[in-house]
C-alpha cells in the first residue's frame, strides 16, 4: 500500500460516521509542517496569517508550539474579533477604510494595545483620525514597503501590486508622517516578498519555466535583502524603537530569515499545504487539509460523479487555481466540465472501484480559502476523528 493509499483508508475509517461533504485537517501533518517551518525560520519567530488558517482552533494549537509569535489578519474587523477572543498580538497585513472598525479600536485600550493596522499614505491616518469618533487610544502603526522586482529601468514589475512606498526615502518620510501625528505610533515595517514566497520553482513538466522562475527569484532576493536593509535602517533613523520587521511567507521562510534586518516570519499556507505548494524545490510538506465529496453516480465505465466540488481559489483564473482529485490515485477531471458547481464528473480507473456514498478526497489549491465552503473541520489523529471545531465560517465570521 502506498503512503497515499495508507492515507486514504485512514482518512475513511475516520469519518466513516460522517456524510460527505466533509473536511479534515490531519493533526500530524499540521504538527509536521509546523516543526517545519520553525525549523527553516532558524530561530526567528513565526507570525501566523490567518487567511491561511481560518479557524481560531488551530490558530491557537500553532501559536501553542514553540517558535509562533503572534496572528497576521486580513480585515480589521476580523483583527477586532481576534483581539476581543484574547489573541494579543494581531498585525493587520492590509489597508482598511473601515470607520466603524477604528471608531472600535481607538476607543477600547484593550484592543489598541493587541492591534496594530497598516499604512502606506498619509491619508489612511487622516481617515483613521476623522473615524475616531472620540477614542483617544493610540493606534499602532506598520508600514508596508513594495517588494517587487523591477527591470528594465521600472518598466518591468515582477510582483504584486502593493504599496507605493519603495525607496528608502519613501518610507521614511511615510515614517514622520506618523511620529509627527498625535495618536498613533509606528511599530513595524512589513514587506511581503509574493513572487519569491508565493511562486513555486519546481513546476512538474516545466522545466524551462522552472529554471527561469529560480533565476528571477535569485536576483530578487538579492535586491530586496539589500533594499529592505536600507529602508529598515532609514525608518529606524526615524523611529528607532520599531518593535518588528516583518518578512517572508511559506515559500521563502528560510531565505527571509537569513536577513539581519528582518525580525520575524509571516506564514500561514505552509501548516496545510494545499496543492500550489508542491511546485518548490526548497521545502516539501505534508497535505494536511483535504475535503471529501461524495460518489452520487456511476455514468459508466471509468467514470463517476461526485457532489458539487467546484472550488476555485483566488487570483488568475487557470488550471492551477482549482482542487485537484487526490484520493484514490488516479481521477481526473472530464476536461468537457471540470469541477462543478453542484456536480463533478471523474475519470480514470479507480472510478470503477467506488461506490454510490464513497468518499473522493481532494486537496484546495489555496489554504484557508477552504474553511469558506465548510463551517467545521474534522480534526484526524490517526485514523479516528478527535475533535469537530468551528472554521470562521462556522462561527459566522466571513470577513470578505
Amino acid at each position: 500500500m502506498t503512503p497515499r493509499a495508507a492515507d486514504r483508508a485512514r482518512y475513511d475509517r475516520a469519518t466513516a460516521h460522517l456524510d460527505a461533504p466533509v473536511a479534515v485537517v490531519d493533526l500530524e501533518a499540521f504538527d509536521d509542517n509546523a516543526a517545519d517551518l520553525v525549523r527553516r525560520a532558524a530561530g526567528k519567530p513565526i507570525r501566523v496569517a490567518s487567511k491561511s488558517v481560518r479557524c481560531r482552533a488551530l490558530l491557537e494549537r500553532v501559536l501553542a508550539r514553540d517558535g509562533f509569535a503572534g496572528i497576521m489578519s486580513f480585515t480589521l474587523a476580523e483583527s477586532l474579533w481576534l483581539a476581543r477572543s484574547g489573541f494579543d498580538d494581531v498585525l493587520l497585513a492590509y489597508p482598511s477604510a473601515d470607520r466603524a472598525g477604528f471608531a472600535e479600536l481607538a476607543g477600547d485600550p484593550k484592543l489598541a494595545a493587541a492591534v496594530t493596522v497598516m499604512v502606506d499614505d498619509p491619508a489612511q491616518l487622516e481617515l483613521i483620525d476623522r473615524a475616531r469618533d472620540g477614542g483617544t487610544e493610540e493606534v499602532r502603526v506598520c508600514l508596508e514597503l513594495d517588494t517587487s522586482l523591477r527591470l528594465l529601468g521600472g518598466r518591468v514589475r515582477v510582483g504584486a501590486l502593493r504599496s507605493p512606498l519603495r525607496e528608502p526615502a519613501q518610507l521614511a518620510e511615510m515614517a514622520r508622517s506618523v511620529v509627527r501625528r498625535p495618536g498613533f505610533r509606528l511599530v513595524g515595517i512589513m514587506a511581503y516578498e509574493g513572487h519569491v514566497a508565493g511562486v513555486g520553482d519546481s513546476v512538474a513538466g516545466r522545466p524551462v519555466r522552472s529554471r527561469a522562475i529560480r533565476l528571477m527569484q535569485k536576483a530578487a532576493r538579492k535586491e530586496l535583502a539589500t533594499r529592505r536593509a536600507a529602508v529598515v535602517a532609514a525608518v529606524r533613523a526615524v523611529a528607532p524603537d520599531l518593535e518588528f520587521v516583518n518578512g517572508g511567507g511559506t515559500g521563502s521562510v528560510q531565505h527571509t530569515a537569513a536577513e539581519h534586518a528582518v525580525t520575524e516570519i509571516a506564514a500561514g499556507s505552509g501548516l496545510y499545504v494545499p496543492r500550489l505548494f508542491d511546485n518548490y524545490s526548497s521545502f516539501t510538506g505534508r497535505p494536511a487539509a483535504l475535503f471529501a465529496q461524495p460518489v452520487v453516480r456511476r455514468p459508466g465505465v471509468g467514470t463517476v460523479t461526485v457532489l458539487g466540488g467546484g472550488y476555485p481559489a483566488s487570483g488568475v483564473a487557470g488550471p492551477d487555481r482549482l482542487p485537484v482529485p487526490y484520493l484514490p490515485e488516479g481521477l481526473k477531471y472530464d476536461p468537457q466540465e471540470g469541477p462543478g458547481e453542484v456536480q463533478t464528473p471523474l475519470l480514470g480507473s479507480p472510478a470503477d472501484d467506488l461506490l454510490i456514498g464513497d468518499k473522493v478526497w481532494f486537496r484546495h489549491a489555496k489554504a484557508g480559502e477552504l474553511c469558506e465552503r465548510f463551517d467545521q473541520l474534522q480534526l484526524i489523529e490517526g485514523d479516528r476523528v478527535t475533535a469537530t471545531v468551528p472554521t470562521y465560517r462556522g462561527e459566522g465570521r466571513t470577513f470578505l
